[in-house]
Formats: C-alpha cells, sequence, structure tokens
C-alpha cells in the first residue's frame, strides 16, 4: 500500500466517521461498483457474528485493518494478546481507549514479531488491502508461525474483481483512487491455497 493509497484512510470523511462513530460512507469505483463501510457495526461491541470469528482464534493475534478495535478489544478482554494494524490515526486511538493495542503501519511495513502470530484476522472485507489477494494472503502467510492459522470474511457473492476505488461520502468522491479487491469464498480457496494456505473451514 502506498503513501497515496493511505491517504483516503489517514485523513479526513473516513477518520472523522471513526471518531465521531457514524457517517455515510462507501468504497466506489467509477463503474458503479460500490461496498457500504458499515461504521456503525464497526464502532460498536462485537456482535454475535463476531463472537464466531473469536471462538476460532487461537493464541497471539494480529488483526489487519483492526478499524476502530472492537475485535481487539474482545480478544483483550478474552485473555488474548492482540494487536490491531489500521494505517489510520483515528482508528489506532480509539483501539487503544478501548483498552487495546495498536499500531499504524500498513500490514506490507515490517510489523512487530513477524513469523510468531498464531491468529491474523481480515475481517470487514479487508481481504481487499492493496487490490492483490495473493500477494496480500502471501504477506500474511510470513506474519504466522508455521501452525498459525487466518480467518478472513469473504464477499457473500461468489466474485473475484479488482477496483480502483475512492472514498464517497453519500455519493460525493473524496480523495485519490486506491487498489482494492472483492473476493467470495471460491476465490479466496484459489488465491489461499496459491499462497501457501491450506483451507480448513468454510
Amino acid at each position: 500500500m502506498t503513501a497515496r493509497d493511505r491517504e483516503g484512510w489517514n485523513t479526513g470523511p473516513y477518520a472523522a466517521a471513526i471518531r465521531t462513530q457514524q457517517g455515510d460512507l462507501s468504497l466506489r469505483d467509477a463503474e458503479g461498483w460500490y461496498l457500504p463501510l458499515d461504521l456503525e457495526r464497526w464502532c460498536a461491541r462485537a456482535d454475535a457474528g463476531d463472537r464466531a470469528v473469536l471462538r476460532r482464534c487461537r493464541g497471539r493475534v494480529v488483526d489487519i485493518g483492526c478499524g476502530a478495535g472492537r475485535l481487539v478489544e474482545a480478544l483483550t478482554r478474552r485473555g488474548h494478546t492482540a494487536l490491531g494494524i489500521d494505517v489510520c490515526p483515528s482508528a489506532v486511538s480509539t483501539t487503544v481507549c478501548r483498552g487495546g493495542a495498536a499500531l499504524r503501519p500498513s500490514v506490507f511495513d515490517p510489523l512487530p514479531d513477524e513469523g510468531g502470530w498464531e491468529t491474523a484476522l481480515l475481517i470487514d472485507g479487508n481481504i481487499g488491502i492493496g487490490g492483490d489477494p495473493r500477494r496480500l494472503l502471501r504477506r500474511i502467510r510470513g506474519l504466522v508461525h508455521r501452525q498459525g492459522q487466518l480467518l478472513v470474511e469473504t464477499a457473500q457473492e461468489d466474485v473475484d474483481e479488482r477496483h480502483r476505488v475512492r472514498i464517497h461520502v453519500g455519493r460525493r468522491p473524496v480523495g485519490a483512487f486506491f487498489p482494492w479487491a472483492a473476493v467470495g469464498a471460491a476465490a479466496l480457496d484459489r488465491h489461499a491455497r496459491a499462497s501457501g494456505w491450506t483451507a480448513t473451514e468454510l
């Protein structure tokens, strides 16, 4: 993720929405594809769907694209050592204020304890980060130890798409375009196998 790609997340409406816990934001491309950003849910406490993810976490957990920190908070309360990673400074500060640990580098930057994490998370559509799922999956393969696991939330549809998107407030674009991916379960399985992972549960 380049500095230009991070710009939309670092400042402006997304960072403000994380601070205020509200906002009508989405990712949209020039052809009409869009992905709503569910800020109300992301800023709330972990819900029943999240708890299904939390039950599958083992050991030390790194949450990639942690947003407002609900999963890091919940994991910490459950006794896990958990670290959130997010390029948005207000996401990091919000996570810390909720009692979690968080840092601001991109997942593609050097990170603490590489090769030592037991669980990595890509939730809330974060398989889209960087617009290249195989590159992202290979990078995370290097973050967890040999028996480590990755829990990924995919698109509900059977898709495998690449987009150039911008953050939108309502229908108004803000910031520059950056790459994003939309990946369904079947596509994730293909990309994971090509990136050194073995699927164990759907």
